[in-house]
């Protein structure tokens, strides 16, 4: 039996939020969250209730069992600036319907050691209606490096982050961190498994796709906010990777 199935889950809880959250969420995708144990997963109600984590997650707060996080908030678990921020992400998600993705954070566990993860959140639907949020932190074991170097990989997430549209260069991105081209490509490579270009191309992508979601937002305006040169090379680069074209992925994300 797996290790995040070590503790038994709680009954399901049954407010009228979490009943609609779990029901959008449905068994099986529960059931595969629970046998991930190195990525921490949590299901939130539209009022920042926790209604389902895994064991993963609750070795990350000062409880032991998933029994004594349902139904709680985050500032009933964690220290407050780290709450806070949980609170301000969850509250961009919920008011822009708009997943976050790929965002590096330091997550201490009580009493323990740091540990650096790479979370996205993404909003649930029930019949049209938000219902909730699902969150993935997963780590990214770089226990082997010391903080100044991972310290810097945050620095150049932010500057991907937000400069998303601009010409980003490696060069720009080792000035981030405050180290050599090499030093930046060996470190990028060890906790997010791409060079620097690879990862800017995955963060337009990314904000591709959130865009794409939106109404009313015209193909060539979300090749321009995505930092592409133009929509032929936008849709190109995007079939190369997804698979589909731009329109594509569009009509099938408004059919979910």
């Amino acid at each position: 039996m797996s290790s995040s199935l070590s503790t038994a889950p709680a009954a399901p809880p049954e407010w009228p939020g979490a009943v609609d959250l779990l029901a959008a969420l449905g068994d099986p995708m529960l059931a595969l969250m629970d046998e991930l144990s190195t990525t921490m997963f949590c299901a939130k109600d539209v009022d920042g209730r926790y209604v389902a984590v895994n064991q993963a997650f609750v070795d990350r707060t000062p409880e032991r069992s998933r029994r004594a996080v349902v139904g709680r908030c985050a500032g009933d678990l964690f220290v407050t600036s780290l709450a806070e921020h949980y609170v301000q992400q969850d509250a961009q998600v919920l008011s822009t319907g708009r997943a976050v993705r790929h965002v590096l954070e330091l997550i201490r566990r009580p009493g323990g050691g740091p540990g650096w993860y790479l979370t996205s959140k993404q909003p649930v639907r029930l019949d049209g209606r938000l219902v909730g949020l699902v969150s993935v932190s997963q780590d990214l074991r770089s226990q082997d490096m010391d903080d100044v170097a991972v310290s810097s990989l945050s620095r150049v997430v932010e500057l991907v982050r937000e400069r998303i549209t601009d010409g980003i260069t490696v060069a720009d991105m080792a000035a981030a961190a405050g180290c050599s081209p090499s030093t930046l490509d060996r470190r990028m490579r060890k906790v997010f498994s791409l060079s620097p270009q690879q990862f800017v191309l995955r963060a337009r992508i990314d904000h591709a796709t959130a865009l794409l979601a939106v109404d009313g937002v015209a193909l060539a305006e979300v090749a321009v906010r995505a930092g592409f040169s133009d929509q032929a090379a936008f849709t190109r680069t995007f079939g190369r990777l997804t698979g589909e074209t731009p329109a594509q992925y569009r009509r099938r994300s408004s059919t979910r």
